[in-house]
């Protein structure tokens, strides 16, 4: 396991080639920000994000990733993650998680974020923000050499106190020239993030999916991608990549627009 761990600790020159394609990743959500508002399509947002990326000179690397058909994922609602975007308009009152992920000279840059448009009820905008707080909390608690379970030792308490669960199907992962590397990411502790420990130079997202009831989802088999909650409550969910280094975690994916943290939605 260890030997296997090794082999992701990128060396200086790899770190700051994962550093820009943070950077330009938060660029792209900061410039799709200001449309993400009631009246405009799923499928709108998908061909700016597609189109900006191009522009850039950049891949989108969801498009064509194990046939997923789109450039970046819009999960609104109950949809807990890999939301397909389409002729959907978003509507006051709705919530929208946005995931875009980018090659940058064949190094990835991901995150996500949960936009809520227009007045949202109360528990969309709880559940919202016991999402992002979450992730900041697990980010702040990360030490060089800690185990990748302090991250979920730290999510699932704050959650349950709040009266919220913790998506348990879909985790996080390593990143850098491929999507998913190992270790797993999980937002709750288990036997093997016990085991896994985050070294100074491995980069992984911290991406904790909160649901308002229950922890369980379902696939739709209609698309064989959009995963919603199986109570069709709420969900919400904020992602950042990370890099550890010897002084701790870094955020390669902050947005200068976008909310800080310690932000009350």
């Amino acid at each position: 396991m260890l030997q296997k761990q090794r082999k992701l600790i990128l060396n200086p020159q790899q770190q700051e080639s994962m550093r820009r394609a943070g950077r330009v990743n938060a660029t792209l959500m900061d410039f799709i920000r200001p449309h993400v508002q009631a009246g405009i399509s799923t499928g709108k947002i998908d061909e700016m994000v597609f189109q900006w990326t191009l522009d850039n000179g950049h891949k989108p690397a969801t498009l064509g990733y194990q046939n997923y058909p789109k450039s970046c994922c819009t999960s609104v609602n109950e949809v807990i993650c890999h939301g397909i975007p389409d002729d959907y308009v978003l509507q006051d009152g709705d919530i929208v998680n946005l995931d875009i992920t980018t090659i940058v000279d064949g190094w990835h840059g991901d995150q996500s974020e949960t936009f809520l448009i227009g007045d949202v009820s109360e528990e969309r905008r709880a559940v919202t923000q016991c999402a992002f707080d979450c992730m900041y909390l697990a980010i702040d608690a990360l030490t060089p050499g800690c185990t990748v379970a302090l991250i979920g030792e730290t999510i699932v308490p704050e959650a349950h106190r709040r009266g919220f669960s913790v998506v348990r199907e879909y985790v996080g992962h390593g990143l850098g020239r491929q999507f998913h590397l190992d270790p797993s990411i999980p937002h709750f502790p288990n036997r093997q993030s016990r085991i896994d420990r985050l070294y100074p130079g491995m980069c992984f997202t911290v991406e904790p999916m909160i649901n308002a009831g229950t922890r369980y989802a379902r696939c739709d088999k209609s698309d064989g991608w959009t995963v919603r909650t199986k109570d069709g409550r709420p969900s919400a969910q904020f992602e950042q990549t990370v890099m550890m280094t010897e002084n701790g975690a870094e955020i390669l994916t902050g947005c200068k627009d976008g909310p800080q943290k310690g932000h009350q939605f």
